[in-house]
């Protein structure tokens, strides 16, 4: 790992909707999901690709004043077989713009530093998870307008370029 903190981002676009993805991605990211939970569901013994449900609170300096930010699935991927390499964990919340952003910030008050755009795809690089031609077929795939476009980038995602250069 060549970065030592824990990120937190919106994986899927704000606004309305029935469902969004919050992704933790560091070293502490188990320790911050830990510390969410009431129950503590996220801990030493986690299951890595298994996912937990659980009730997430907003973290405060006395544990008597948390308070539930929202009923959540949480997706524990341990490094290295994560997308960035890196331990993650992916939230599953509810939609719309006031449950994500709530569990974006509950994440920040726990310990994560904001991810910058891009931020998990250049991680995932970094670690040796992904070429450079496939971090670049990443965007090309969320910025296609039409089939042709995206399946071009699915197929450099898979390896395209980098097979025919083996």
């Amino acid at each position: 790992m060549l970065d030592n903190t824990t990120i937190v981002a919106l994986a899927t676009p704000e606004g309305e909707g029935g469902l969004a993805v919050v992704r933790i991605s560091g070293p502490d990211a188990l320790p911050i999901a830990h510390r969410l939970f009431r129950r503590r569901v996220m801990g030493p013994d986690t299951e890595s690709h298994r996912a937990v449900y659980g009730i997430l609170f907003s973290p405060s300096e006395d544990e008597e004043n948390d308070y539930a930010v929202d009923e959540v699935l949480a997706l524990p991927l341990l490094g290295p077989r994560s997308y960035t390499g890196e331990d993650t964990v992916e939230i599953f919340c509810h939609g719309g713009r006031m449950a994500a952003r709530q569990v974006v910030t509950a994440c920040r008050k726990a310990g994560c530093e904001p991810a910058a755009p891009g931020e998990f795809t250049r991680r995932a690089f970094l670690n040796g998870r992904i070429s450079l031609d496939q971090a670049e077929a990443v965007a090309d795939l969320i910025g296609a307008e039409n089939e042709a476009a995206a399946q071009a980038a699915v197929r450099q995602l898979l390896g395209g370029l980098d097979g025919q250069l083996r």
